[in-house]
């Protein structure tokens, strides 16, 4: 009953973006299929999923640029409510960037909220659908093992994810930034000591205002 609940809430807002033939929700369609398939793909929390986001957003659809990315990341740090929610940005930015016959506003918030909606309706069909069965499964060895293995390939892609925006942050234009390492360096210094996460990004902000008032 569930799961033919949870199918009729993907498939009755897709008939509505896929009904038109006119062209004038391209993106929409684009981003409700891709931000599902990432929904059940991707494991290990926002950072894992936000490696193959990145990446496919970036350079298979070209809805942004890697730079606009991290811009994306960064606004979703300074913000009390999950990292996952940068997909948000993504799905705005490439709704305004095709728009089709919509005005660009009406795209990008249309391409946030099919965003939202792909995303976490397969995140609560996981929820309720599997729930009964977690006190049965969890003594099982077999499934011990699979999710241990996945939990390792998650802190894998978590590394991949620090080294690719690392890239973008500290070496920009194939040199490096020195306010930005500046400041990374900092962070971690902070971060050892150890120092609540919320201070560590309102330092940071606070000295990328400084040194972009010195021009530096």
């Amino acid at each position: 009953m569930l799961v033919a609940l949870f199918a009729g809430l993907w498939i009755a807002p897709f008939t509505v973006i896929a009904g038109p033939l006119d062209g004038s929700l391209p993106v929409a369609r684009s981003l409700y299929l891709f931000f599902t398939r990432a929904a059940f793909v991707t494991f290990g929390g926002a950072y894992a999923v936000l490696a193959y986001v990145a990446e496919v957003a970036t350079s298979r659809f070209g809805w942004l640029t890697p730079g606009e990315m991290i811009d994306g990341l960064a606004l979703a740090e300074t913000t009390p409510g999950p990292l996952i929610m940068v997909l948000q940005f993504v799905g705005f930015v490439a709704g305004w960037r095709q728009p089709g016959t919509l005005s660009p506003l009406a795209a990008a918030t249309l391409g946030a909220l099919v965003t939202t909606w792909a995303t976490f309706l397969p995140c609560f069909a996981f929820i309720l659908v599997g729930a009964p069965y977690i006190d049965a499964l969890r003594g099982r060895p077999a499934l011990a093992s699979a999710l241990a293995g996945v939990t390792a390939a998650a802190v894998g892609v978590i590394l991949h994810l620090a080294v690719v925006f690392g890239r973008e942050v500290l070496l920009p234009f194939g040199e490096i930034d020195v306010t930005a390492a500046g400041v990374a360096l900092g962070a971690l210094a902070l971060l050892l000591r150890p120092t609540e996460a919320h201070w560590v990004v309102l330092t940071g902000a606070l000295a990328g205002l400084v040194f972009g008032a010195f021009g530096t």
